[in-house]
């Protein structure tokens, strides 16, 4: 079975979360990625416990971002690296660059879009910054909850009494970054095929953002108010939400229709209060009664009172309870990959399925600059040369 990205070749400058996720999903779909780390300034996402391997500065995380990639420890800063990264486009095909320092800081090395297009001039090159390659944040340091902040998201996500709500996952470097930076590459590569031309993509993990006001958001775009705390049917202005049980457990209840208000309201013994539903004012006074309701019961009790009803409750599950669940064993969500040793470690596998095709997981993120003799030998440099090269520290 052909991967569906064969010959494709990636040359990944990125570290930490938004670039490795990017280049992690088009290497499970069959990509060739070579990351360029340096020798000296390591990937803080290799030193995240815990650890695969130690040693190896293998982290369970970085093994996860990085499977089925290589890796090259070359130091930027020398300009025998851009002869190496300029074989690498033109001997080798490597014609797809992502990257994701702050703008400006890839011309300085010599490996800018438009020096390394006249090389190639079918280069797709692909930035992911906070806040893009233009404006005046474009030189500013940021994280996630700057990204979500910054795009309006944190002012309407949390609690009144309480204020915004910190996610638990990173929901811009990689709902925003690296999802636009894969969506962005395969827009190039399809556009390529059909004229040759190259692509510098753009992206911006902070305007990546603003689409997802879709729901309540973006009627500020009309003059009308800003959404905000608990203001919203999906924010906490309705019995949409989470409710503590008397474990401290929680469900989640996600119905609006009234056929899923019914079903959920009858299962907790509240059918009086289905025909006050449309009372001006009710929901704060029925979200008193359900809440009470659910505290009066285990988390396990109500999974089971809900088992057959359609009303859109579930369970807030630990990882660990989620990742062992029926329904992820049943589409396949934990995969193993084989480890530093060989031995298998499970993983978080591509969540896309397709009729012909299946992700295959050849190796888990490897270490700083495992290939790199590999790789320069390919290129046809003699030993003698990569010798004195990792003597000058130019390679790691």
């Amino acid at each position: 079975m052909n991967a569906l990205l064969e010959g494709i070749r990636i040359l990944d400058f990125s570290y930490l979360l938004p670039g490795p996720f990017a280049t992690m999903m088009l290497s499970d779909l069959g990509a060739e990625v070579l990351r360029i780390e340096s020798p000296s300034r390591i990937d803080m996402a290799r030193l995240a416990p815990p650890f695969v391997d130690k040693d190896q500065q293998v982290s369970c995380m970085h093994a996860t971002l990085n499977r089925n990639k290589k890796s090259i420890a070359l130091d930027l800063k020398s300009p025998r690296s851009f002869d190496i990264i300029q074989r690498l486009i033109l001997d080798k095909g490597y014609d797809i660059i992502i990257e994701q320092f702050r703008p400006g800081a890839m011309d300085h090395l010599g490996l800018s879009y438009e020096k390394l297009a006249e090389l190639c001039p079918g280069l797709i090159y692909c930035s992911i910054t906070g806040y893009g390659q233009t404006g005046p944040l474009k030189d500013r340091a940021g994280h996630d909850i700057n990204y979500l902040s910054l795009s309006g998201v944190m002012s309407y996500s949390g609690k009144e009494c309480a204020g915004p709500c910190q996610m638990g996952i990173q929901v811009a470097d990689v709902g925003s970054g690296s999802n636009n930076a894969v969506i962005g590459i395969l827009a190039a590569i399809i556009h390529r095929m059909k004229t040759g031309e190259g692509q510098y993509i753009d992206i911006s993990m902070t305007d990546g953002m603003f689409p997802h006001h879709v729901v309540s958001g973006i009627r500020a775009l009309v003059g009308d108010t800003d959404p905000g705390l608990e203001t919203e049917l999906l924010n906490g202005a309705s019995l949409y939400g989470f409710y503590e049980t008397s474990d401290g457990g929680y469900l989640s209840f996600g119905g609006l229709e009234p056929q899923f208000l019914t079903a959920f309201l009858k299962t907790l013994g509240l059918e009086r209060d289905i025909d006050r539903l449309m009372e001006p004012g009710i929901t704060d006074e029925l979200k008193i009664r359900v809440a009470e309701t659910i505290r009066s019961r285990t988390k396990k009790d109500w999974i089971e009172a809900f088992r057959t009803v359609d009303a859109c409750v579930d369970p807030v599950l630990t990882v660990s309870e989620s990742l062992s669940s029926e329904q992820a064993d049943a589409r396949g969500i934990v995969v193993e990959v084989p480890g530093p040793d060989g031995t298998p470690i499970r993983q978080i596998g591509l969540p896309i399925r397709f009729s012909g095709y299946s992700p295959q997981y050849r190796w888990a993120g490897p270490s700083l600059g495992q290939h790199t003799t590999e790789i320069l030998k390919s290129l046809g440099i003699a030993d003698q040369e990569i010798g004195d090269m990792k003597s000058k520290g130019i390679i790691g």
